[in-house]
């Protein structure tokens, strides 16, 4: 098992930034990926970004240019930070974690922007 515990959500205002943190815990020996989806409310869960092993990184096109994910592997540690946040991206994030074929996810940190 792999547990995730995000944190650093918050009420921002449109074109403020903030930084996403997640650590993983347990299992955590073969973690081939890591990175953050998120979801609105009445909207299916979204790739925004992912980072593996070898550093190579995907974005979704929605927050390419603004966003940028980072991983820390002695801790087990991914980031993302988010600039130039927009109203579009309201939504519970979650810190998600691949480990030999499985995938394990965070509780959420709702980050909420005003505009």
């Amino acid at each position: 098992q792999v547990q995730l515990v995000e944190s650093g959500g918050g009420l921002v205002q449109a074109g403020e930034s903030l930084t996403l943190s997640c650590a993983a815990s347990g299992s955590i020996f073969g973690i081939g990926a890591m990175g953050w989806y998120r979801q609105a409310p009445g909207k299916e869960r979204e790739l925004v970004a992912t980072i593996i092993s070898g550093g190579s990184t995907n974005y979704a096109d929605s927050v390419k240019g603004r966003f940028t994910i980072s991983r820390v592997n002695p801790k087990n540690m991914v980031y993302l930070q988010m600039n130039s946040l927009k109203t579009e991206d309201t939504a519970v994030y979650y810190c998600y974690v691949r480990r030999n074929y499985r995938d394990y996810w965070g509780q959420g940190t709702q980050v909420t922007v005003s505009s």
